[in-house]
């Protein structure tokens, strides 16, 4: 028998197969390089930043409810010197329970953005001693409005009991004008937003309640595995949302029977105030926990407010099923100039994304944009363009709020860490997520809850902060947008105040950007009011329609890009 070997065939194109070889080498070390090389998206600068707090949720193995419902806070200018600062909120004992541990209770905490003389570095000074908000309490999220209109940010905070108002004294301190303004809510609030419902110039306040609880109402529930567990809140009676009419005076009057809110109880927690129907009157979306989702539609600013979330395909998912929803945002993502809506909901439910068909309907499309995942329960949630490509991306604060089976087996204390998520818009026409190439911010398992998005450096990338149930805040600085241009504005009415609900619009080839001004959203926290284009390559100058709240419409530009901009009714641009 004869064999006959053939070695290194020559290939067809006459390349010698020795040089094949060492060119597939080279191009596999070149993109291992430039993958090396490549920079995570976002950076954890927590600690060099100086932001050092850690959430306190009281737990002491009776698993009660509340431990695993906070924690949020916010992002907002308190000094307006022009950089967003940030408040955090705290836990502590669970009320009518002893205190975990011996020593003072934790208190809420304010850091101060500044820059390092002589620098661009910033660092976060802790200001919380003087500036009134050292107050204990049970706390679940803020809300951020300037409700006196005197130009200075004030601040709402939810509790597990009574809910404080905060007036901005614009030196640096703040006072509990709680009483004075008649905004209590002594049940268990979760989130909270500042809007013009009738449009007379003074933001009204929507406060989101959960259930009826109180440490006597111990429930004993359990998993699967027949292990005691944290309780379905369905166990709990729901409540009702309430809702404060700004007099103009510096007080409110609860309105929310004749609102129509009492009528429908809900397990309350994310919220967000638009126009959902575009009728120019601000419409309040809830997201409920177990209890169908709630759209309130503003009767023409008359104090009433019709439920409709039903008709308008926003109360159930595509099954008809109502799901544990928590965290909530508004946007535009495919760029039809319509804002689009998506809801974060329990790990073996999916979160959903609703598709805007316009005239104030929707349409549950989480399966055919991608964003249907199992195995994460949603909290915290922004639509957020985090590379300047001009897209919205989807980012997800994680956390479970049943025992993960795993991580009671390795005797986790806490058995609810989960990884957060991040998804990117490709095109406006699905997303992908790509938090395994998030970096090592996206790597730690957490019990994420509130997140808040801002522009901390004023380098025209959005930053994130995330707020961990019994852990670390962290500030995720982003690094995915540099090089890329953008524009951002910053809104104000003719009063000088933040024009909340104001409509911005930037052409692009084959479609429009629109971005709409709002701190609200997400879960238990405020963000940064100003918006930002991102334009990718494009360096020229750009000229944007804004739409004010009441109708006015204005065309302003040529703007520069690279840098903020101040757009006031009525007045030209300014830096």
């Amino acid at each position: 028998m004869t064999r006959c070997i053939t070695r290194n065939p020559r290939p067809t194109d006459g390349t010698a197969p020795w040089a094949r070889r060492t060119l597939v080498a080279v191009l596999l070390s070149l993109a291992a390089t430039a993958a090396q090389r490549a920079p995570d998206p976002f950076v954890d600068r927590t600690a060099e930043l100086g932001i050092d707090v850690t959430h306190v949720n009281g737990a002491k193995g009776e698993l009660l409810l509340p431990e695993v419902i906070g924690s949020g806070g916010a992002l907002f200018d308190f000094d307006n010197d022009g950089d967003l600062d940030l408040f955090v909120i705290q836990g502590g004992a669970v009320p009518g329970t002893a205190p975990p541990d011996a020593g003072a209770a934790p208190t809420n905490r304010l850091f101060r953005n500044d820059v390092v003389a002589g620098s661009r570095t910033r660092r976060f000074t802790d200001v919380t001693a003087r500036s009134g908000l050292a107050v204990a309490g049970y706390g679940m999220g803020a809300a951020v409005g300037d409700y006196d209109n005197d130009g200075w940010l004030d601040l709402y905070t939810t509790y597990l009991g009574s809910n404080r108002m905060f007036r901005n004294n614009g030196d640096g301190t703040f006072s509990d004008r709680t009483s004075a303004t008649r905004t209590d809510d002594p049940r268990w609030s979760t989130g909270a937003t500042f809007f013009d419902s009738d449009r007379d110039g003074w933001l009204d306040l929507f406060v989101v309640n959960y259930v009826t609880f109180s440490p006597d109402m111990r429930r004993g529930c359990f998993a699967a595995s027949s292990a005691r567990d944290y309780c379905n809140p369905s166990v709990y009676p729901p409540a009702s949302a309430s809702l404060f009419h700004n007099n103009g005076n510096g007080t409110f009057t609860d309105v929310s029977a004749r609102a129509g809110l009492t009528r429908a109880p809900a397990r309350g927690l994310g919220v967000s105030a638009a126009d959902v129907d575009g009728d120019g009157w601000t419409d309040v979306y809830v997201a409920n926990d177990g209890d169908p989702n709630q759209l309130w539609l503003n009767q023409r600013g008359s104090g009433v407010f019709k439920e409709d979330a039903l008709l308008a395909g926003v109360a159930l998912n595509r099954t008809g099923q109502p799901q544990g929803s928590m965290g909530v945002d508004f946007g535009d993502t495919d760029g039809d100039g319509d804002e689009d809506l998506f809801v974060t909901n329990l790990d073996n439910e999916g979160n959903t994304f609703y598709r805007n068909q316009g005239r104030g309907l929707f349409e549950d499309r989480t399966v055919e944009v991608g964003l249907f995942k199992l195995g994460s329960t949603g909290f915290g949630t922004r639509l957020f363009d985090y590379d300047n490509d001009g897209w919205l991306d989807v980012v997800v604060a994680n956390g479970a709020v049943r025992h993960v089976t795993a991580q009671v087996r390795a005797g986790d204390p806490y058995p609810l860490k989960q990884r957060n998520q991040l998804f990117h818009n490709e095109g406006g026409r699905r997303f992908v997520e790509v938090t395994d190439r998030a970096g090592a911010a996206f790597a730690p398992l957490r019990v994420s809850r509130g997140l808040a998005a801002g522009d901390l450096d004023n380098d025209g990338a959005t930053d994130l902060v995330i707020f961990n149930n019994s852990g670390p805040v962290r500030v995720l600085m982003n690094e995915a947008a540099r090089g890329r241009h953008w524009l951002g504005v910053r809104m104000f009415d003719e009063r000088g105040r933040d024009a909340i609900d104001a409509v911005v619009e930037l052409p692009r080839s084959g479609s429009r950007l629109l971005r709409r001004v709002h701190v609200d959203g997400s879960y238990g926290t405020a963000s940064d009011p100003r918006v930002t284009f991102g334009l990718a390559t494009d360096a020229a100058a750009q000229t944007v329609q804004v739409r004010w709240p009441g109708g006015r419409v204005e065309s302003l530009g040529p703007l520069a890009v690279d840098r903020y901009w101040v757009l006031q009714a009525g007045k030209p641009p300014r830096q």
